[in-house]
């Protein structure tokens, strides 16, 4: 099947509109250069307005998504190649839009029987109101409902700080979460078309992975494989599973989570559907891991790409 991939057309998205667009343009480039190097033929696009005209202008064989937040990560893109016929990497349009909404996916990870941290989703309207009548049981993580990357993310210690940070996460949109801050292991699974590929712990400088311990801090650790007992590790791999079958994840999808080891909880944070792609974020770093080189990462997600589309093709 990699010999067939020779003679595609590969679209690369990337970029786009979000406040992840720099991110996007990282993982873009990463990717172009490991094709390039792998002697692939493909073409890098600019996912902003125009991007229905310029795959029209293209019609490549498949495409590759590299893009973070916003209409790239929520199912609009994907909506948008279901509609033009095109087979592209990661999930598809629901998984998509349930992933990228946190509210919505803890609903559904707490139905799959699966644990996360207490949390309230509110809108900017009842700031006040949850400010006076809610308990606040210190420390507390804010964050945007619809954002990746960590963008908006705050530790918040005194009850001062609560209401200049969520007025900050509504820069982002209308609906933001408040989570009880849970200590433990912080710890990134990747799966891989269905199976478990491996994890990572990540031990940040500060108390949190935030934006900053993700692109800007040298001090951040990574711990290949986490450092747990095989029967915790069996834990993590089977909630990361489930939440991904759960949220109806397809290709690559990165599990985050904390460990808390005094009650040998498994918290799920989130899933990310379209997790970083340069040589050195969490899942190629995984994957490397894993024995599996970047470029056989990507060739993998392609691949499925291409059969999910003739399985679909065949079923209709």
């Amino acid at each position: 099947m990699k010999e067939q991939l020779k003679n595609k057309m590969i679209a690369v998205l990337m970029g786009g509109v979000s406040s992840e667009r720099a991110i996007s343009l990282k993982s873009g480039a990463a990717v172009c250069e490991a094709l390039r190097n792998g002697g692939y033929n493909f073409h890098e696009v600019d996912a902003m307005s125009d991007v229905a005209e310029k795959l029209r202008g293209l019609s490549p064989d498949v495409v590759f998504i590299a893009l973070h937040g916003g209409f790239g990560e929520n199912g609009g893109i994907q909506g948008l190649l279901d509609v033009m016929g095109y087979p592209y990497t990661g999930s598809g349009v629901l998984a998509s839009a349930l992933a990228m909404d946190k509210g919505m996916s803890k609903r559904i990870f707490i139905s799959a029987g699966l644990s996360v941290p207490p949390y309230v989703i509110f809108r900017q309207e009842e700031l006040d109101d949850i400010l006076t009548r809610m308990p606040i049981d210190l420390p507390l993580v804010v964050k945007p409902s619809a954002e990746g990357s960590s963008v908006g993310v705050c530790l918040i210690k005194n009850k001062d700080e609560l209401k200049q940070a969520s007025s900050r996460c509504f820069s982002y949109g209308n609906v933001s979460i408040i989570e009880k801050f849970i200590g433990g292991k912080e710890i990134h699974t990747a799966v891989l078309n269905g199976r478990v590929l491996g994890a990572v712990e990540v031990r940040p400088k500060g108390e949190i992975y935030d934006y900053e311990a993700k692109y800007l801090s040298v001090e951040t650790r990574y711990i290949l494989p986490p450092e747990l007992t095989p029967n915790q590790y069996e834990k993590l791999s089977e909630v990361s599973l489930k939440a991904y079958e759960a949220v109806g994840c397809s290709g690559i999808a990165r599990i985050d989570t904390i460990y808390e080891l005094q009650t040998d909880t498994v918290f799920v944070l989130e899933v990310n559907t379209l997790p970083g792609m340069t040589e050195t974020s969490l899942v190629p770093k995984i994957a490397k891991n894993a024995g599996l080189s970047f470029l056989e990462l990507i060739e993998e997600m392609l691949i499925e790409a291409i059969n999910k589309n003739r399985n679909m093709l065949t079923e209709s």
